[in-house]
């Protein structure tokens, strides 16, 4: 067995089911895209996500009130 493959096993048994879940959806959607040969799309997945996510994020400028 691939190293890779073992760690991931290892992984998995000791993750809780939530995170299992998870690892096991994203796993089968990168076999699903390299098996159509689209990996390039997962990155820009992630591009836009993050953009998302910044997007998304509080703005956390206070104007400082000037001293007197």
């Amino acid at each position: 067995m691939d190293v890779l493959a073992e760690r991931l096993d290892a992984k998995l048994r000791e993750w809780e089911p939530h995170t299992v879940a998870e690892v096991r959806e994203r796993i089968a959607e990168i076999i699903d895209l390299a098996d159509h040969d689209v990996l390039d799309i997962m990155q820009s997945r992630s591009v836009e996500q993050e953009v998302l996510n910044l997007l998304d994020e509080p703005t956390c400028l206070k104007r400082e009130k000037p001293s007197q």
